[in-house]
């Protein structure tokens, strides 16, 4: 049976108190959607909705940015999950599969849970989430009779007898997205919160002979995010786990604790992490590679052997080959370094291609932007670039170069070339005393008339 998934996200999160939609906010460098999303993904869906609100147009480019084939619906007024996920309605109206309906502030729920609800879902109309929560606090409330869930209550609507009921409603829910769509239809709000409950679908699945029941999962897994405080929790709650299977897969870190992960980070065994290094989206580490200290990478790559770090930033686009040495206080951006080749100290290397066994001086600068496009800088192989050289792109250095210390490099240079480009030094003897004087007595005139 295929199946299709629908993603409430209209919803404005007022207790965030941002101007970000709550489901926008990110968890492990991605958005909180983004993690619903990719949850979904594992029972391949045919079809992904995502029902947008408040901010929609900013809550449908987060959404096209991770999966540009899903469709995007609106609910103008916030009338309850039901009337939520009826907005979905158009958007499925030639599907005849399941659909799995999520919600775009619950980021935990594993693909293993989805999966067990639609497997669940050949033997039941509708499949609910539920959990035994340690504290049931304002949860609704699974009424069941043995295998079978008779109804789901709110706390608002519920008898104190209900209220004792430990088994709660995890939010999401599967069925034949006509027969979902059907229930829906059949709801109303004459309810504490004047809502159309997506909830109460399952009472009206019983009352038409339909059956219904409930799919358990831990409760971690339907911890919803509503406040800062939420957010901050779920963060040290993934990081962990992400630490954990780092750990588990063969990756060494002496203080992990101080490591920060990215959802999609992908780091091979053998791996070192130093203390304090932070992943942003999109980096992989190959076997055998070490990240050292206080180092922040995002979107790059890096092969096995190299060693990154300390204190080095590597930005998107970034590509590191085996064995290259990358050092302190070093950014590269969009750059490919070949095999071997070194940048370690005080540099940044920008839109540039550096070829293997190439040394690239102590404060290297790769001028790349002219303040409207970005241009390339080519080095070949084997060559060295001496301290404090401004290369300005577009320029090419060959094979087997060098370069003087502080030269300014405009033109390309060929291969085993020296290339010394700086001014011809002037030595005035006795005018540094005489510039010493002077600015001495300018500054005692200064000071004597700001009295």
């Amino acid at each position: 049976m295929s199946v299709s998934l629908i993603i409430l996200a209209a919803g404005q999160g007022t207790r965030m108190n941002s101007d970000l939609p709550k489901v926008l906010h990110p968890l492990a460098g991605a958005p909180l959607l983004v993690h619903a999303m990719l949850s979904g993904a594992a029972v391949s869906p045919e079809k992904t909705v995502v029902v947008a609100g408040h901010e929609a147009d900013v809550v449908e480019k987060a959404a096209k940015a991770h999966d540009p084939e899903v469709t995007i619906v609106t609910q103008d007024e916030q009338l309850g999950t039901g009337h939520a996920v009826l907005q979905a309605r158009d958007a499925l109206a030639d599907f005849d599969g399941d659909a799995v309906v999520l919600f775009g502030d619950t980021p935990f729920i594993r693909p293993e849970t989805i999966g067990a609800m639609v497997t669940a879902r050949s033997d039941h109309a509708v499949v609910v989430l539920g959990f035994e929560a340690e504290d049931p606090k304002r949860y609704g409330r699974l009424v069941m009779s043995g295998n079978t869930l008779e109804r789901i209550v709110e706390y608002k609507d519920a008898t104190e007898k209900e209220r004792a009921i430990s088994l709660c409603n995890g939010g999401v829910v599967t069925a034949n997205a006509q027969v979902l769509f059907d229930l829906l239809d059949a709801v109303g709000n004459d309810n504490a919160s004047g809502e159309y409950y997506l909830t109460d679908i399952v009472g009206i699945a019983r009352e038409r002979g339909l059956s219904a029941t409930a799919v358990t999962c831990p409760e971690a897994e339907t911890q919803g995010i509503n406040t800062r405080q939420e957010l901050a929790k779920a963060e040290t709650t993934l990081q962990s786990h992400m630490r954990s299977d780092a750990l588990d897969n063969g990756v060494t870190m002496s203080a992990p604790e101080t490591v920060f992960f990215s959802h999609d980070t992908v780091i091979g065994r053998d791996a070192t992490i130093e203390p304090n290094v932070f992943f942003g989206p999109g980096v992989t580490i190959e076997t055998g590679a070490k990240i050292r200290a206080f180092s922040h990478l995002e979107g790059c790559h890096v092969a096995r052997g190299s060693i990154v770090g300390p204190y080095a930033r590597l930005r998107p686009g970034t590509e590191l080959s085996e064995d290259v040495r990358v050092g302190n206080f070093v950014e590269i951006k969009n750059s490919t370094i070949a095999e071997g080749a070194k940048v370690n100290h005080l540099s940044y290397i920008g839109d540039a291609e550096i070829g293997k066994a190439t040394n690239i001086g102590a404060g290297t600068i790769t001028c790349n932007y002219d303040g409207v496009m970005k241009h390339k800088t080519t080095i070949g192989e084997r060559s060295f670039i001496g301290s404090n050289t401004m290369l300005i792109a577009p320029v090419t250095v060959a094979d087997d170069t060098m370069t003087a210390s502080g030269s300014v490099i405009t033109k390309d240079v060929e291969a085993k070339a020296l290339a010394i480009a700086r001014a011809q030094q002037v030595n005035k003897p006795g005018l540094a005393v005489k510039m010493f004087e002077k600015l001495k007595n300018l500054k005692a005139k200064r000071d004597k008339g700001t009295k």
